[in-house]
């Protein structure tokens, strides 16, 4: 139910009750007053970036309605979209005071917090999105959010956006040599510097909102990103050739603020972590949806524009891509870093 629906309700519910008050004692009155009409005993705000038509934007509002159905309304979940109330780069801030209480932030904005959660960066860690799930659900996915959970925050889950796939325009990429002496954007992230530095490119790090300019003025040769931001920021039309590689991931954890957590009684907790569980299979089913469909929409341009080429790598090729960069993993065993317990921890899981 969004916000301003909620609002009418209450103010209908409010209303026979504020004209009986006039048939009352004074005292009756003041009892009243005190006592103003609630729609919940505790108010959860969650608060996102993006617009209530993607997979986390749909998935958020399947939350709110399973959350309040489930603790028959003893909780209010308002749903925030679009920056409403804070951006990513705000919203943990805001959660450690409780000015809001639940966020789904990417994991790049835990970066200085949680640096462990750049396991997700390494190039060709994962399997398939399957294995990706298997990992975040099990012993790994724990560690993770026990670690999150040290630094003050209740971590409930992973959300997906999808992998990441290579683009450049300056030819096919099929083998990591192709790779080599090309300028790649990056967001800031040293797994991701060394990943590309392994390949002998040029990895820049740049702001996501300058990509497409760069991309088209040949600042840069060429970009990595889920199919749904290439799609939505059309990369794929200033670029000329797109390799379908999945050797990274884009996700968001979702987390609550500790101190609202804390006031919520056990059976109210074990609410909102059902509606989560069910939330979180629906969001990776729209993503999915989501991914199919843009893959589809790319491959259409592909066709009918004639400039673009889109590679597909076999079995044997991203295995010998996976054997080339894998060589950076030991390079982050410390624990200060992602921990070689985690990394193998992902090698380990079947």
């Amino acid at each position: 139910m969004t916000i301003s629906t909620k609002v009418i309700i209450s103010t209908i519910i409010a209303t026979p009750i504020l004209f009986f008050t006039g048939c009352g004692s004074e005292k009756e009155d003041k009892i009243i007053k005190e006592k103003p009409i609630q729609l919940g005993e505790y108010i959860l705000k969650f608060s996102h970036v993006v617009s209530p038509d993607t997979p986390k934007g749909k998935a958020a509002e399947f939350f709110e309605k399973r959350v309040e159905e489930l603790t028959k309304g003893r909780i209010d979940v308002q749903v925030y979209p679009s920056s409403q109330l804070y951006k990513d780069n705000a919203v943990l801030k805001a959660l450690k005071l409780d000015s809001v209480q639940m966020a789904a932030p990417s994991f790049s904005k835990f970066g200085k917090i949680v640096p462990q959660l750049a396991l997700f960066d390494l190039p060709f860690l994962f399997k398939d999105i399957n294995h990706l799930h298997r990992v975040q659900d099990g012993e790994v996915g724990q560690k993770l959010k026990d670690m999150v959970k040290e630094k003050g925050y209740i971590a409930l889950d992973f959300w997906d956006n999808n992998f990441k796939q290579l683009s450049s325009s300056k030819r096919a990429l099929i083998v990591p040599e192709d790779v080599a002496g090309q300028k790649f954007r990056i967001m800031s992230s040293k797994v991701l510097e060394e990943q590309f530095k392994v390949l002998d490119a040029n990895p820049q790090v740049m702001p996501f909102s300058e990509v497409y300019s760069a991309l088209q003025q040949g600042v840069i040769d060429g970009q990595e990103n889920t199919i749904s931001n290439i799609y939505t920021k059309k990369f794929h039309e200033v670029q000329r050739y797109l390799t379908i590689t999945n050797h990274g991931y884009l996700g968001y954890l979702v987390v609550i603020s500790e101190k609202f957590w804390n006031t919520l009684p056990k059976e109210l907790q074990n609410a909102v972590l059902q509606a989560m569980k069910e939330s979180t299979i629906k969001e990776r089913e729209y993503a999915e949806e989501l991914n199919i469909k843009q893959y589809n929409l790319i491959k259409e341009y592909a066709k009918t524009s004639g400039k673009l080429e889109i590679i597909n790598l076999t079995k044997e090729q991203k295995d010998f891509w996976r054997k080339t960069v894998s060589k950076i993993y030991p390079d982050f065993y410390d624990k200060s870093q992602i921990g070689e317990d985690l990394i193998k921890g992902v090698l380990a899981t079947e």
